[in-house]
């Protein structure tokens, strides 16, 4: 940032921080041995829609990253009811699930589209239902962090579990410390 952003109070945008997601599969084994908790299979990336030809390109390159050895049935997109865009990918191995949840949002950052995302979401459900519940890992692309959403019917959420959860994983993976920004993602397409 130089002098002339400095006085007119213009900032760069953050640069998502992505690496931090291949964490996520040891975090998993805890979770299993831990909560009974078990990868539902399921995993997304939520970003702001962009107009114009590049948004159009980017989605169909999406696509056929995510898709590259696998069944492109597996791969969704979507719009939530706020207007965010989701790419769902479903893959049975959290381990390939996280590898390409990585590779959709690296290639967003190609695009140019990195400062548009918002987030990774991936289901988590009880091994033996029904459980203690589902919870869904979200990782905040720009702050590096995770941090746990227990969903309940009637908009509820479960925050004893959340607050477990945290528990658990806090050795596995960079949790975030800052409780607001553990926001609700009722209209999430991951399960």
């Amino acid at each position: 940032m130089g002098l002339r952003d400095a006085l007119f109070g213009r900032t760069r945008p953050v640069a998502p921080q992505l690496d931090q997601l291949f964490a996520l599969p040891t975090a998993a084994l805890t979770l299993q041995t831990e909560l009974d908790l078990v990868s539902s299979g399921h995993g997304g990336v939520c970003f702001k829609s962009a107009s114009g030809e590049n948004a159009t390109a980017s989605d169909e390159e999406i696509h056929q990253l995510v898709t590259v050895g696998a069944d492109p049935t597996s791969v969704t997109m979507s719009t939530d009811s706020f207007g965010f865009r989701w790419l769902v990918i479903d893959d049975p191995d959290v381990g390939s699930l996280v590898t390409r949840v990585h590779g959709a949002a690296s290639t967003l950052v190609d695009h140019g589209l990195g400062p548009h995302l918002l987030c990774a979401v991936f289901g988590f459900v009880a091994a033996r239902p029904p459980g203690e519940g589902d919870v869904r890992l979200v990782y905040l692309e720009k702050q590096g962090t995770f941090y746990p959403f227990a969903p309940r019917p009637g908009e509820q959420r479960d925050n004893e579990l959340e607050l477990r959860v945290r528990s658990f994983l806090a050795g596995d993976l960079p949790i975030e410390p800052d409780l607001t920004r553990w926001m609700a993602l009722w209209d999430a397409p991951v399960a």
